[in-house]
């Protein structure tokens, strides 16, 4: 059973359209740090803080047209912007890293937790200093000048010698395509270098047009050879040490992982979305290594970014997937980067294989490695919460789910940008509008890392909100019982725990940012830890066993407050 005991029903989040009942706090420092600051905040704040002062009136705040204006550290600096583009597998990555690495300071921005680790390790291990900051975590080393981050993270106020992003061309993601505009704009390096797709080179060119920067591309090849096979897999017994099975759902995971094990030739790890990162960590480390049991891989597209991985040949078990609107083909980019996975330069597949488990999927797997990707468009905007604040004082009588709803309606944008897809905040706004907390926590709750579509992370988050907004202050024993986490026993229960590992994620994350209201970081920390082995107990249990497995957690882990002495022998 779950153990989170949420005592109250979810708030709906249709209809909700409360009004404010707080007096509207002026942003705060590390939401400007957070998000970015518009050009003269601060001024245009004071100028218009009277709400019957007609001034504001005059301001267009939903004129997004030139948000590289945002950004004023990044524009009194004449940056030198070097795209390195290229195919998976291309070392474009590993050429900027070295130019931060002997950079005097500089900070790498991914687009994920797993590579902001890897490269604080590699840094550090390099004799080179190096901060580690995501939503989740903050590990500062002595000296340090030189910080890895999540690009959400990324610090527009701060002057930096060399500046990475990675994955560039995510700028054209629906959801965290903003995050990466704000990242090109704003963060004020004397030299940033851009990692990616080539197809996102023509819009960053023309985005940077008006910052006077200038901007120098460098395209890569593949380190090493792709080769797509003319045959399809056929069946499982065909399956070889190295091989990677790719699919888009956490049931076919399981289901294909039951069969392949079942030959009794192979063992699988698994990576997926819905992993805790530590779990996808450790499961990728059996993989790659030589001496283990555990030699197939079997993921989701996941292994896209983030993982250095030994694939001899990706099998694509389908080329369709379900986005979440509709089950469709996959798109050119996604086929590239999945199958790029293969072959890494270094490993022991020097050369590496496609394919697919059906004939009829090849025709689309080869017509979209020959393709080029296509260029991307447009690039993400999100508004800061500087424009929501200030708009908010022209309808103080709205609450925030109507003043982001009407923004993102009539916003106007150059044909440059789009709005984010910004349907999960707007479930969040709504839960959060009928509570009296200030509009900068509403929208701190807003941006916070919560999947609205699962029911146990979308109740962590109300009773979240509401315990604080009637208590000031958030206790984890209030709706976690600690010593009730068990080793699941079906895939419905591990996804489950999984919904719980994501719950106490959102705590960690809320944390950093409301600290004296959450102050149990260290206990919700620890439990995230036990919760990824409690996952990997069930991944190792799961399926056919070679051998009988010398390691063992009890089926109930009795954790006490933080880790008791019977947990701590399994950290």
């Amino acid at each position: 059973m779950a153990a989170l005991l949420l005592r109250h029903r979810q708030v709906s989040t249709l209809g909700v359209s409360g009004i404010l009942k707080d007096k509207l706090d002026p942003c705060r420092p590390h939401v400007e740090s957070r998000l970015g600051a518009l050009a003269g905040v601060c001024n245009l704040l004071r100028e218009y803080s009277t709400s019957n002062d007609n001034r504001a009136h005059k301001f267009d705040f939903l004129d997004l047209t030139c948000p590289h204006a945002w950004y004023p550290v990044a524009r009194r600096k004449n940056r030198k912007i070097f795209l390195h583009v290229g195919p998976t597998n291309s070392g474009k990555t590993y050429h900027a890293l070295k130019q931060l690495e002997s950079s005097p300071s500089g900070v790498y921005c991914g687009p994920l937790r797993l590579l902001a680790w890897e490269v604080a390790k590699r840094l550090n291990k390099a004799n080179v200093p190096c901060d580690l900051i995501t939503g989740q975590e903050r590990e500062e080393v002595n000296g340090a000048k030189h910080k890895a981050v999540t690009v959400e993270m990324a610090d527009v106020t701060s002057n930096y010698s060399c500046a990475v992003v990675d994955e560039i061309q995510m700028l054209g993601c629906m959801t965290r395509g903003f995050s990466f505009t704000r990242a090109l704009l704003g963060i004020s390096a004397d030299e940033l270098h851009l990692c990616g797709d080539p197809a996102a080179v023509p819009l960053i060119q023309e985005i940077l047009k008006p910052t006077g920067d200038d901007i120098n591309v460098q395209y890569y090849e593949r380190l090493s050879p792709l080769v797509p096979s003319q045959k399809p897999l056929g069946s499982f017994k065909n399956i070889e040490t190295g091989d990677c099975i790719v699919t888009f759902s956490r049931r076919e995971i399981y289901k294909l992982k039951g069969q392949i094990e079942r030959g009794r030739k192979h063992l699988c790890s698994v990576v997926y979305g819905s992993l805790p990162p530590e779990t996808r960590t450790r499961q990728a480390t059996m993989f790659n290594d030589a001496s283990s049991e555990f030699d197939v891989l079997v993921a989701s597209d996941a292994i896209g970014m983030g993982l250095n991985l030994n694939i001899s040949r990706i099998i694509f078990s389908t080329m369709k997937k379900f986005d979440g609107v509709e089950m469709r083909d996959l798109t050119i980019s996604e086929v590239k980067q999945i199958a790029g996975r293969a072959g890494r330069y270094g490993s022991d597949f020097p050369v590496g294989e496609v394919t697919c488990l059906h004939a009829d999927d090849l025709p689309l797997l080869h017509s979209s490695l020959k393709s080029p990707s296509p260029i991307l468009e447009c690039a993400g905007l999100f508004p800061t919460f500087d424009l929501i604040f200030m708009y908010s004082r022209l309808h103080p009588k709205k609450g925030l789910y109507r003043i982001m709803e009407h923004f993102l309606e009539n916003a106007k944008l150059s044909e440059n940008y789009f709005i984010a897809n910004c349907e999960e905040m707007l479930k969040v706004a709504a839960v959060v509008d009928v509570l009296p907390i200030s509009l900068h926590d509403k929208y701190l709750f807003v941006i916070s890392p919560v999947d609205m579509r699962n029911e146990i992370s979308s109740q962590g988050l109300t009773q979240f909100a509401q315990n604080y907004a009637q208590k000031g202050i958030v206790r984890l024993k209030e709706i976690f019982t600690p010593g009730t986490l068990q080793v699941p026993k079906t895939e419905s229960a591990l996804k489950e725990l999984e919904s719980i590992h994501k719950v106490l994620d959102l705590y960690v994350w809320l944390s950093f940012r409301l600290e004296d209201s959450f102050p149990d970081r260290e206990l919700a920390a620890s439990q995230k830890a036990i919760c990824g082995l409690l996952i990997e107990e069930f991944l190792e249990r799961f399926g056919w066993q070679k051998q009988p497995k010398t390691r063992k957690l009890p089926s109930r882990v009795n954790s006490g407050f933080l880790l008791s002495k019977e947990t701590r022998q399994y950290v």
